[in-house]
């Protein structure tokens, strides 16, 4: 399965297209469309095209994280869910053992049970402290990715 039109209009809209570098929410060197790998804030800026390339490749990265991990089939909209989300999380958070909605959602549970766990992922980490602050575009981001696996449920 791929990422449908509306998974990258999805991550398009929460993570917009910046062609500077720039410093995500949680202190990381982002450009693009919240493009991190290898992106340096001493960067020349990018152009549309190779932050939409970048965009391709995050999304085709994210799919393959799923496309391993996931063991039970999956309507497009949990796809493109999940794919937003392991966009955003990253693939290790995502893979972590200690994950309960990967756990869950391999386990077979009720899709709305399986929802619930978006909810927990709306922090960020403060980079002058370390410490984990609630993000309110995270929040916002968590219920459009929570609406979108609901969509249309098995």
């Amino acid at each position: 399965m791929t990422a449908s039109p509306a998974c990258y209009d999805l991550i398009r809209s929460f993570e917009s297209l910046k062609l500077e570098p720039y410093l995500c929410p949680s202190g990381l060197p982002s450009q693009g469309y919240g493009h991190t790998h290898g992106v340096s804030l001493t960067d020349p800026p990018c152009t549309p095209e190779e932050a939409e390339m970048w965009l391709r490749e995050d999304v085709g990265t994210a799919e393959s994280i799923i496309d391993g991990r996931v063991h039970v089939p999956l309507t497009q909209g949990q796809h493109d869910a999940l794919v937003s989300f392991v966009f955003n999380l990253g693939g290790a958070k995502f893979t972590d053992t200690g994950c309960t909605l990967l756990r869950w959602l391999n386990q077979g549970l009720p899709s709305e049970q399986i929802a619930e766990q978006f909810d927990r992922w709306v922090y960020g980490t403060d980079p002058q402290t370390g410490k984990p602050i609630k993000l309110s575009g995270l929040v916002r981001r968590r219920a459009a990715e929570k609406a979108l696996f609901l969509s249309d449920s098995i």
